[in-house]
């Protein structure tokens, strides 16, 4: 016999809502080692949790009857009561005739050394089922250096004369419990569980609520404890906003409820339907409030009826004043195993102590009389360890509640397993029942049976010396129960919550840091699984099957819920490279700025073409002001990045045009060109170019630019970079669409239709009849014209260098017209030195700056040149254009018709001489491009 020396054992007890269960954990991880009993197998495992994380696990165990987490070196343990883990041999000897009288005044009879020892709920020592478990263990466990009973205070009487040297501290509720009447189920406040004591009166519940206010969790004491887990965490995490249970909640649940509300206060206990006592009402009214929250109970429906509560009723569940528990339920907790009938005899035993009385028999000791009248059993049951084997046998709980006779036959055929051949359950057999049951179709009641039968699996495979391979058959088992729980946890949900009202109906404000809210890739929002609408970039747009008078509703409850998501975006926006931006000018919308595939601004008319404004997405201005601020200052500096790498040379023209040290006249030319955006036609910086010298001209060539006989511009910026962010930020000046530009790379293209025309004059391109010719390569065809001219040679469309071009033959006299050049029909003797000198250009010799016509030269002697350059027309006044409007190409001044009207014109023989080399009507050709960027607003504006 093992001896303890007597050490302290305290009683603290009171009310629920006193935190004595935190109590007990900290004084148990004070000690060397412990062991806890508690009443539900949940709250075990809502315990070594918390102790595993003070602890670590590999120093903690937790112990049921159908999960055993034992660590080799485990120093806590975590139980429930019936498994806590203490000696089952009778004590033997002494004085006392009644092993009651010896548990109760003699020394504790543990087989395990624990430092400390604790039970949980010690009242249900009063428990007609479960009381004698309880009470055996009030008397027997105890502690090296501390014990602990809790429990409600109504069994200090009881417990102080059962353990006299034990020592009460009275612990009282944190919050305040009072009464807050009756109230229909429409207007029972949020977080409110609704308490009903059978099946059929639960669900009828959960379904009004359902309808009316989005749903509710379901807590049984059928579910499996996964289930009443995920049930329990739907309702704590906020998804619905009530709880309807049985009286499962009245203890070792730890909830957030600001309200019970009692559908009845009447039961069936197993015996007969009775009204609930004053300690049983308190201690489910008793999980309204937490900690230091107050709160309330309360009938569900009228005053009068079973559900109402009479004045003293109330007076003493808010007082905590309940009637004190005379009486324990008591059975042997240490039978003689010898014999078969000496195990029975010590179980029905009567104890001799008033303060305890005989429990009912239990479904145990029902099965095992049964058993006992079994011819086989007899047979087989002659030694201590068969009878020590049967009555584990017939201690299986019974999960599915089959009732003594239908359990005896289960527990039977188990038994027999156990007492032949080598004594273990076979494998095949178990594997097969495990089969069955692996199903997840059908019913709430379906599913539920299924999880009750596991159950008593599990507890078969988590009994060692039943099984060959008892790990093995575990994992089954667990894995099992676990895929039933989640299938039963869908079918509740299913059931009784309609998600999208939860959502709709939900205090937006609470607990929104804790909703589950998932973005898919494709933007599509979900909180919780439930699709609520579609995220585009930072813009929310409400689900398209949503009800009309939902979705006020539940842009508001997306606003909130997005909140950190959309801050989340923000700072990954903000941190992100500049590969990750990009420049959105698709033709007909308008210049964007692009995160990934996410628009976040709009580029609108700023101070000037390289400074305009970026304006924020208007999902993104409906962010913190801080973080638009944080948007902006990254998109503006992606921005200034893109002028850099793009835009140079356009960057330099303004910074030249601002520069004192440069001259004013070439400040001008500088500023005219910028604002043009670095490409202009010639004949509109003419009058510019006339004023500067010689100097001044090398100064815009060191700048990079050409000063073409067509066109002056800066070759980088025809670049497929530079064309696009010219057209971006032209049509955000004027405010108008992006037009579509040429395909990068391509040097001459089709006329197209308008707008195509438009992009492409903006690209760098000049239309020359039905084709468009970038103007790089037209200045390039005119310094070519006057080179194979001053070698008198003929210059054609079939030349090699047209040819190669692909330039036909009417846009090929269309571009020499343009240029300057006439035809002429026979050749003029003249040496080939004095021709007249080439366009100056940036690859070609110094061009006829003036727009005079060059002076009159004589041909060589010999001349196979077919044209001569005569230089382009003087433009008319600004004026007159302006009031004229768009010209046709023979009113501008660069076609041949034109050189009649200036004083220098033609013969007719002359006009008859030119239409016979083959130059197309004037009538006819396109108007050339001049200023497109100051006219495209014009053109745009007439254009529609």
């Amino acid at each position: 016999m093992v001896q303890f020396a007597r050490s302290p054992i305290t009683a603290v007890l009171g009310p629920t809502n006193t935190g004595k269960t935190h109590l007990a954990v900290e004084r148990m991880c004070g000690h060397s080692s412990g062991m806890m009993g508690f009443p539900l197998r949940l709250l075990a495992r809502e315990v070594y949790d918390r102790v595993v994380a003070i602890k670590g696990p590999a120093q903690v165990a937790l112990i049921t009857g159908e999960e055993k987490i034992v660590p080799p070196q485990a120093r806590y343990f975590l139980c429930t009561a019936e498994s806590m883990p203490i000696d089952a041999g009778r004590q033997a000897g002494g004085a006392q005739t009644n092993t009651a009288g010896r548990q109760a005044g003699g020394a504790p009879n543990d087989l395990k050394d624990y430092a400390f020892v604790a039970l949980d709920e010690a009242q249900l020592g009063a428990d007609p089922e479960r009381g004698h478990i309880f009470t055996d263990r009030l008397l027997r466990a105890r502690g090296r250096e501390e014990t602990m009973i809790l429990g409600s205070a109504s069994i200090s009487r009881v417990v102080k004369s059962l353990v006299p040297d034990i020592e009460i501290i009275g612990r009282p509720r944190f919050s305040t419990l009072s009464y807050a009447g009756a109230k229909k189920l429409s207007r029972l406040p949020k977080r409110s569980a609704i308490v009903a004591f059978s099946a059929e009166e639960v669900y009828a519940v959960a379904e009004m609520l359902r309808r009316f206010r989005g749903g509710a969790a379901v807590v049984m004491g059928a579910l499996s404890p996964r289930t009443r887990n995920a049930q329990v965490q739907m309702f704590l995490n906020g998804d619905v906003d009530y709880l309807v249970a049985t009286d499962a909640i009245g203890m070792g649940l730890n909830l957030d409820v600001a309200h019970v509300a009692f559908a009845s206060l009447r039961k069936f206990d197993g015996r007969r339907t009775r009204r609930l006592t004053v300690s049983e009402m308190a201690q489910i009214a008793g999980r309204a409030g937490r900690h230091h929250k107050d709160g309330t109970f309360g009938s569900l429906g009228g005053e009068d009826g079973d559900a109402a509560f009479t004045p003293e009723e109330i007076e003493a569940i808010e007082a905590h004043r309940f009637p004190p528990i005379e009486q324990l339920f008591w059975r042997d907790g240490t039978p003689r195993t010898d014999r078969l009938d000496l195990l029975i005899a010590d179980l029905e035993e009567r104890p001799d102590r008033p303060e305890l009385r005989a429990a009912p028999q239990a479904v145990d000791l029902a099965v095992l009389k049964r058993l006992a009248e079994d011819p086989l059993v007899i047979e087989r049951v002659r030694t201590k360890r068969q009878v020590e084997r049967l009555w584990a046998a017939s201690s299986l709980p019974d999960f599915q509640k089959l009732g003594a006779d239908h359990h005896a036959r289960a527990v039977s055929r188990i038994w027999r397993f156990l007492s032949e051949g080598n004594g273990y359950i076979p494998r095949d057999w178990f594997a097969q029942n495990l089969a069955r049951l692996d199903s997840v179709q059908g019913d709430i009641d379906t599913l539920s049976g299924r999880i009750a039968a596991a159950r008593t699996w599990s507890y078969i495979a988590h009994r060692p010396d039943w099984l060959e391979y008892p790990a093995e058959m575990a994992e089954r088992t667990r894995a099992l129960e676990e895929k039933l729980s989640d299938a039963l946890h869908a079918a509740l949900t299913q059931r009784f919550v309609d998600r999208r009202t939860s959502v709709l109906l939900r205090d937006i404000g609470q607990n929104a840091s804790n909703l589950p809210v998932t973005v898919d890739p494709d933007g599509r929002v979900c909180v919780d699984g439930e699709t609520i609408g579609k995220l585009d970039g930072f813009r929310f747009s409400v689900d398209p099957a949503t009800r009309h008078q939902d979705r006020k509703m539940l842009l508001a409850a997306a606003e909130r819920r997005l909140g950190k998501v959309l801050r989340v975006k923000a700072d990954e926006l903000v941190g992100a490279a500049d590969t990750d931006f990009a420049l959105m000018d698709e033709a007909g919308q308008a210049p964007r700025i692009a995160w990934g595939e996410t628009p976040v601004a709009t580029l609108l008319a700023g101070p000037a073409l390289l400074a305009p404004e970026i304006r924020l997405d208007r999902a993104i201005l409906d962010l913190d002001q801080d973080v638009q601020k944080q948007v902006a200052a990254r998109l503006a500096a992606w921005f200034d990045a893109q002028k850099q790498k793009h835009l140079l040379p356009l960057v330099k023209m303004n910074d030249s045009a601002l520069d004192p040290e440069v001259p004013a006249v070439v400040r001008a030319v500088f500023a005219q060109l910028g604002d043009a955006g670095g490409v202009i036609a010639r004949i509109d910086l003419d009058s510019a170019l006339g004023h500067l010298d010689k100097d001044q001209r090398h100064l815009l060539r060191k700048a990079g630019i050409d000063i073409g006989v067509l066109d002056i511009y800066h070759p980088g910026l025809l670049k497929p970079g530079a064309a696009r962010w010219r057209s971006a930020l032209l049509a955000a000046r004027i405010g108008k669409p992006c037009l579509p530009l040429p395909a990068a790379g391509l040097t001459l293209i089709p006329a197209g239709e308008k707008f195509e025309q438009m992009g492409a004059r903006i690209a760098g391109f000049r239309g020359f009849g039905d084709q468009m010719l970038r103007i790089d390569m037209a200045e390039r065809m005119a310094r070519t014209a006057h080179e194979t001219i001053a070698r008198n040679e003929a210059f054609t469309h079939v030349s090699p260098q047209i040819v190669s071009l692909g330039l036909s033959e009417p846009s090929f006299l269309q571009l020499m017209r343009l240029a300057g050049f006439r035809p002429v029909e026979a050749p003029t003797p003249k040496p080939a030195a004095e021709t007249v000198a080439p366009v100056e250009a940036s690859e070609g010799p110094e061009p006829t700056e003036g727009v005079e016509p060059a002076e009159p030269v004589e041909a060589p002697t010999v001349n196979a040149a077919n044209w001569v350059f005569k230089g382009r027309q003087k433009p008319r006044p600004e004026r007159a254009q302006q009031s004229r409007g768009p010209r046709r190409a023979d009113k501008q001044g660069d076609g041949p018709s034109s050189d009649s009207k200036r004083g220098g014109g033609k013969s007719g023989a002359e006009r008859q001489q030119r239409d016979r080399a083959g130059a197309p009507a004037h009538r006819s050709s396109p108007a050339p491009v001049n200023n497109a960027f100051a006219g495209l607003a014009d053109l745009l504006g007439r254009n529609g």
